[in-house]
């Protein structure tokens, strides 16, 4: 094992020797093993590169690619229900106006009912008002003719109770006058003018 040592010791001290003589007097020493490890480096960082594209920016690339379709199918969605949304307000605005209208043929129909029912009420309670000023005009000339006969029949007592005073008295004619003066003026002059 000392031999082991001493040799390892020994190798130790030319590799140091080595060292300061070539490698310590550059800054940057390039040689053939730097080389080799660069161009090793650089396969690795591609292979690693390609591994990291397949498992890696792939799967990220198709989720992008995804979610891109999703936000364009989204928007189509949504331009669509728009394109909708304006079609159906348009509709919705031309239902309205036709009701609108609808509205107002039934109102003006209504109103030319009304106007119609209301000469109808009119014409009636005319001829109602009519009847009912006949019928007035009838009773009043009945009650006259009824008054008229009342005062016939008073002047046939009056007359009858003059013609009783006449034959009791035993008036003459000078008396008799004034007494159908006096019966007149009670009557007044209009009753025998009717």
């Amino acid at each position: 094992m000392v031999n082991y040592m001493t040799e390892i010791a020994t190798k130790t001290t030319i590799l140091a020797a080595q060292e300061e003589e070539g490698l310590f007097n550059r800054i940057f020493g390039l040689d053939f093993q730097l080389g080799v490890d660069v161009i090793i480096l650089a396969l690795a960082v591609f292979c690693l590169f390609l591994l990291m594209s397949y498992l890696v920016f792939n799967p990220a690339r198709e989720l992008m690619k995804k979610r891109q379709e999703k936000i364009q199918d989204t928007m189509d969605n949504a331009q669509k229900e728009k394109q909708d949304a304006v079609a159906f307000k348009a509709e919705y605005e031309g239902k309205l106006k036709t009701a609108e209208n609808e509205v107002e043929e039934i109102l003006s129909e209504g109103r030319k009912k009304a106007v119609k029912r209301e000469n109808e009420i009119l014409e009636q309670a005319g001829l109602e008002a009519k009847r009912i000023t006949e019928r007035a005009q009838k009773e009043a000339e009945l009650e006259k003719n009824k008054m008229q006969d009342e005062f016939k029949k008073e002047m046939v007592s009056v007359a009858a109770a003059m013609a009783g005073r006449f034959i009791s008295e035993g008036i003459d004619e000078k008396k008799q006058a004034e007494l159908v003066d006096e019966a007149l003026n009670e009557m007044g002059d209009e009753t025998w003018r009717k």
